[in-house]
């Protein structure tokens, strides 16, 4: 076949409408130069990559800021009680317990699995009377703005198909995160910024890999994946004009490579080409943007001390989380900070309580402060691992667990001050109102106003969603 008419058969009516690189260079020009037309923030719909037109009914939130402790925390250490563990500490777990479950390769071949209680102390905070592990003292006292959710199941025993299947809903790498679909099917508030933002940090536990197809688009046009920002002065590579370029310079060149490329999309109509296009665009509005974004010095001091930041160039999870609300606040549409610390194989009685004071503080400060700016109601807040840990002991640490592990939901739609579900007397498997990894992604779709159902792709010709062909919204959690 002639590879011209070859790659005419690849466009589809939304592809021509929505994808036409003719005059995007002059269109972002004319933006530049009248910044005036947009708030202060320099917002505006972006509705020529908005797939779904408007969402399916009414949404609960407009944003989700997703903090994900890679790892798999304990969640009997950390949100769910479990004082039949003291009682039963270090006799052998029951066979009605386990039931054959299967275990990873580091604990399988154990001839003995002893029950661990948890080295921690628990207490009941706020009104809802939710018990809280003495690790936790600063989400303590926001649990009546919270739902924990303690029963959610998982598929994958291992990290690496555990993250990827509770980011993309499958254990296989290449299909799209949870933020490509949604920048996919909601598109972006703000023109200056990419709807799908990631930022990573680490703390002691920290030799788990997190790759780039986590927050990258699969099979969607690859505008839809997630842009990484590091910590530090300099938060995107190569943002800034090289020695002897300025703005105008760089215009030019841009206008230039938007005609070369408009070209080869004319010819082509390969999404990708029409993709590279915008990205330069995107880019070179990011030079403004991302500068007044990453400059911390006009926050007050008191909210260096509700985060926990000591100085403006600090990097780490709580500058992050202070980075995510100002994000949030210019309309980002998926807003994901990963802090890898929580991978307790041994030593947890000393290891855990680190981890968690990385987290602690920053995390109910980021909730606290989105409440006093009228922003949590319409900013979904998620934290939680990719699975949960063992009741049984293995040394000194837990191994992963896949039967039963806690989260917790804030803003956006979740009702306050519950917790959701129940799990076993040794908290290894869930009783009560389950939650598997396709429930959450349908309820987070849901409470942004999609229909999971109905927010698909071709691929291989069949309709490909994130939840493949399960899920359901757990009406529990809804207000």
């Amino acid at each position: 076949m002639n590879p011209l008419r070859e790659h005419e058969l690849l466009i589809n009516r939304r592809h021509f409408f929505g994808r036409t690189a003719a005059g995007l260079g002059a269109a972002a020009l004319g933006s530049l130069l009248n910044p005036n037309q947009f708030s202060a923030f320099g917002a505006e719909p972006d509705t020529a990559q908005t797939i779904l037109g408007e969402p399916h009914f009414a949404p609960k939130a407009k944003r989700i800021i997703y903090l994900f402790m890679a790892g798999g925390p304990a969640q009997m250490d950390l949100l769910d009680y479990k004082p039949t563990l003291e009682k039963l500490h270090q006799t052998e777990l029951p066979d009605s317990i386990r039931m054959g479950q299967r275990l990873t390769g580091m604990t399988s071949g154990q001839k003995n699995f002893p029950v661990v209680k948890s080295m921690f102390k628990f207490t009941q905070h706020g009104k809802c009377g939710a018990w809280v592990s003495e690790l936790l003292p600063h989400i303590s006292q926001i649990v009546d703005d919270i739902a924990i959710v303690k029963t959610v199941n998982t598929e994958a025993i291992n990290h690496d198909p555990a993250i990827t299947f509770i980011q993309t809903g499958f254990q296989q790498p290449g299909r799209p995160c949870t933020g490509s679909w949604l920048s996919y099917g909601l598109g972006n508030e703000n023109k200056n910024l990419p709807a799908f933002i990631v930022m990573i940090s680490s703390g002691k536990e920290s030799d788990q890999p997190l790759y780039t197809r986590l927050w990258g688009a699969g099979f969607l046009p690859s505008e839809y994946q997630g842009v990484q920002f590091r910590g530090g002065n300099d938060p995107v590579l190569f943002l800034s004009n090289p020695p002897g370029i300025d703005p105008a310079t760089r215009r030019r060149m841009l206008d230039g490579m938007a005609k070369l490329n408009a070209k080869q999309h004319e010819t082509y109509q390969d999404p990708e080409i029409a993709t590279r296009i915008q990205q330069y665009e995107m880019a070179f509005r990011m030079q403004t943007s991302v500068p007044e974004l990453t400059d911390f010095r006009n926050e007050p001091k008191h909210i260096f001390d509700l985060y926990g930041i000591k100085a403006p160039g600090a990097s780490g999870f709580a500058a992050n989380c202070l980075m995510a609300r100002r994000l949030a606040e210019r309309g980002v549409r998926m807003i994901q900070l990963y802090h890898r610390a929580w991978d307790h194989h041994g030593n947890i009685e000393k290891d855990m309580p680190v981890s968690a004071k990385d987290v602690d503080q920053a995390t109910a400060a980021l909730i606290k402060d989105l409440k006093q700016r009228g922003l949590l109601d319409d900013t979904l807040i998620l934290w939680g691992g990719e699975f949960g840990r063992t009741p049984m002991g293995q040394g000194s640490g837990r191994d992963h667990h896949i039967l039963a592990f806690s989260i917790f939901m804030a803003g956006g739609g979740v009702k306050p001050g519950i917790a959701y579900g129940n799990t076993d007397e040794l908290g290894y498997r869930s009783v009560e109102n389950v939650v598997n990894v396709h429930d959450l992604h349908a309820t987070m779709l849901y409470l942004l106003g999609i229909d999971h159902k109905r927010l698909t792709v071709k691929y291989q010709g069949l309709d490909a969603r994130l939840t493949g062909i399960a899920g359901e919204l757990v009406k529990g959690i809804v207000a």
